[in-house]
């Protein structure tokens, strides 16, 4: 037969697919626990250090007349600490909550009038690009952990 031919021979071919049928086996809630684990670091490093949004926005300051009410321990989404330590995760099935069950955390997320003040968006709910690179690299450890 005239032509040109490629023959390729890839050796470890039988242990690289049997540890991708691995992969359909494996238990993925210690995964699940983990991105879980991430996103509740990231949202408290986005209240406490960061100041913006996931997508880098800074957050609004104080009115005037509610900066003049505030101290050094005193800063954006942060009095006594509350809103903050209060932020977990929740393993639900196949889905991670991420969040606050404090009557105030929504408003503070999403902004709104209360009690007759209008309180500015300061999301802090969300996942920026950096976040996203953050799971995959917690994805790619977990996956070679088991694959070990």
């Amino acid at each position: 037969m005239a032509g040109v031919f490629l023959q390729v021979q890839l050796d470890g071919l039988a242990a690289m697919q049997s540890r991708l049928e691995l992969l359909g086996r494996i238990d993925i809630a210690p995964l699940r626990h983990d991105l879980g684990a991430v996103v509740e670091s990231q949202t408290r490093r986005r209240i406490s250090e960061e100041k913006a949004s996931p997508e880098g926005e800074p957050w609004k300051d104080w009115s005037p007349a509610y900066a003049a009410t505030r101290h050094g321990g005193h800063s954006l989404l942060e009095d006594e600490g509350n809103l903050v330590d209060d932020i977990h995760f929740v393993v639900a099935g196949e889905a991670i909550e991420v969040g606050s069950n404090l009557v105030y955390a929504a408003i503070q997320h999403a902004g709104g009038a209360e009690v007759g003040i209008d309180i500015p968006a300061r999301e802090y709910l969300g996942l920026s690009d950096g976040n996203w690179s953050d799971l995959v690299d917690a994805t790619d450890a977990f996956v070679s952990r088991v694959l070990r």
